[in-house]
């Protein structure tokens, strides 16, 4: 019999293109893979993988076995979900993934709302950015993501997955005491032009966003400092060393003295659910998007 656990080590091997992208996304040594691997062919009778350069390729027979082991592995997720939905109430684990300020603005009242409704149901969360999440989702470490985009710069998913929306975010500029624009009702970007701008880690999604929205708006960001944690962000804007962009979920109070300002071509995130469309009858599925979508609501009621 072909081991499941095996192919899933061929499947990673087919998706992500080699041996060590492979390793990385299982957690695993470059070894384990090839030793999996090894034992796989034994089992097929057949030569999976052969040499390419400094890496390797999946030869026909491989090719063949990865696109069955796709669909096996799908019918798997499918049978857990069946299974659970069967029960016909959630039980069991929920692992999800989510951006900080979406862990911080919605998930203490849906965690809370979900162990009261549902007590057999153990839902766990842990802070991860969109795209290692959606890497997660994919191959199975966790079973929802809450991802984002932006208005004007979407994030492409990757095949296989559902999402469903869970609200839209406003985003500000946050300006340093005493800036010249502080008690304006809104401003627009092109006037902060000649600021020192603070900006999320270089190279993600947002910090891309981030450059194209005021390159878009006319203005050539100049980036003095890079912070991943909201308050180091705003810490920074209160002892007057830039500017930044603030989105309103989980923001939480300002600083002394530092000023939320409207952009005047509103700013919005579009905050999103994820998971795997195999597992779309789990009721814990449908429990936790229903419970993130309601405290969305109320969130974006109030912020709104």
């Amino acid at each position: 019999m072909l081991n499941l656990e095996r192919l899933r080590i061929l499947n990673a091997v087919s998706t992500y293109g080699s041996v060590s992208a492979a390793a990385d996304v299982l957690h695993v040594t470059t070894s384990a893979i090839s030793q999996q691997m090894s034992k796989l062919e034994r089992e097929t009778g057949q030569q999976l993988l052969a040499k390419n350069g400094r890496g390797v390729r999946l030869t026909d027979a491989g090719k063949l076995l990865s696109g069955h082991a796709g669909r096996i592995l799908s019918l798997v997720e499918l049978a857990h979900s069946d299974l659970e939905a069967h029960r016909g109430a959630p039980v069991g684990e929920l692992r999800m993934g989510a951006f900080p300020t979406s862990v911080r603005g919605l998930f203490p009242q849906a965690l809370l709302a979900m162990r009261k409704e549902y007590p057999k149901l153990r839902a766990m969360v842990q802070e991860m950015e969109p795209e290692p999440a959606l890497v997660r989702l994919v191959r199975g470490d966790i079973d929802l993501a809450v991802v984002l985009d932006w208005y004007n710069k979407p994030m492409s998913l990757p095949g296989g997955l559902a999402k469903a929306p869970l609200l839209d975010d406003l985003a500000d500029v946050v300006l340093p005491p005493g800036h010249p624009l502080a008690d304006r009702a809104e401003v627009d970007l092109v006037e902060l032009a000649d600021d020192d701008w603070i900006a999320w880690p270089d190279g993600g999604f947002c910090h891309e966003w981030l450059l194209f929205t005021l390159r878009g708006n006319g203005v050539e960001p100049r980036i003095a400092h890079h912070a991943e944690e909201h308050h180091t962000v705003l810490a920074l804007v209160a002892a007057g060393l830039g500017v930044a962009v603030a989105p309103r979920l989980g923001r939480g109070p300002l600083p002394e003295g530092v000023r939320a300002v409207p952009v005047r071509h509103t700013m919005r995130r579009h905050i999103y659910a994820v998971w795997r469309s195999d597992a779309d009858r789990r009721p814990a599925i449908r429990v936790a998007v229903e419970a993130l979508r309601t405290v969305g609501e109320q969130v974006q009621g109030v912020s709104g």
